[in-house]
């Protein structure tokens, strides 16, 4: 029987399906960081792992500043719930062009959740100019801004180029790769930046109608890692529901240390 299109998550008020699938990424900064160099991030940028959240001396270790967080944890039916409640509430997002605060990508292919967090950490914030002229996220990243949310969508799922990126990076790292792409995952990544426009905490999910304002702003000389941030991880941690904090995992995007 062939493949039938996975109901999505999206709590977007009408019935909606994943198009496509791809074989999902390895919570692995080295994965990660492979990824959006091939994408056409310039080497001055990597994801670390965050070891600790609440320790000095792990956090210590992280280089300053960090200019998205990607977050991966256990999804439950606590989670589910939670989420849904949310989402009923809220608008379908219909921002684009260079007017937005962020920029947003709806997520319409099933187990790319980490995909789309690196899209977001890349196109929004300081990591936006570290993008090179001339490849897949450059022109990614023109081309798509001018489009609405679902044409947006469209011109993501119709990327051959960022396909074949993430089907290399998927392929790599220490876990085993699933054998089927349309295989479910247990596992979510959502992302966090710092609007370049207005200054404000922005949680990213494709999964959800639209980018989530957290009403914080971050000032002058805080970045990802500051306290108003590092409340938002928290929630997630301490609302993990049945699986407590166990599973949860948290890389940040940041300047390559200069070795020399």
């Amino acid at each position: 029987m062939a493949n039938q299109p996975r109901p999505s998550p999206v709590f977007d008020g009408y019935p909606h399906t994943h198009r496509k699938s791809f074989i999902p990424l390895e919570s692995n900064p080295t994965v990660f960081t492979q990824l959006i160099h091939d994408l056409g991030i310039s080497s001055d940028l990597q994801f670390e792992d965050v070891y600790s959240i609440d320790e000095p001396d792990l956090l210590a270790f992280i280089p300053r500043p960090v200019l998205a967080l990607i977050l991966v944890f256990p999804t439950s039916p606590t989670y589910e719930r939670r989420k849904n409640v949310r989402e009923d509430a809220r608008a379908m997002y219909e921002g684009y062009g260079e007017g937005e605060d962020v920029v947003w990508y709806k997520q319409t292919i099933y187990n790319a959740c980490g995909l789309y967090g690196i899209l977001h950490a890349v196109s929004n914030g300081e990591a936006r100019a570290f993008i090179k002229p001339n490849t897949v996220l450059s022109k990614l990243v023109t081309e798509s801004i001018p489009l609405s949310p679902e044409r947006r969508t469209l011109y993501l799922e119709s990327s051959s180029d960022l396909e074949t990126a993430h089907t290399r990076a998927a392929r790599q790292g220490d876990s085993a790769v699933p054998a089927n792409a349309d295989d479910e995952v247990d596992y979510h990544y959502i992302c966090l930046v710092k609007s370049a426009k207005n200054g404000h905490l922005y949680e990213m999910d494709g999964d959800c109608k639209g980018p989530v304002d957290r009403g914080m702003v971050l000032k002058e000389g805080e970045d990802l890692l500051s306290e108003n941030a590092l409340t938002v991880v928290r929630e997630y941690i301490e609302s993990g529901g049945e699986g407590g904090n166990i599973g949860f995992g948290l890389m940040a995007l940041v300047k390559t240390p200069n070795d020399e």
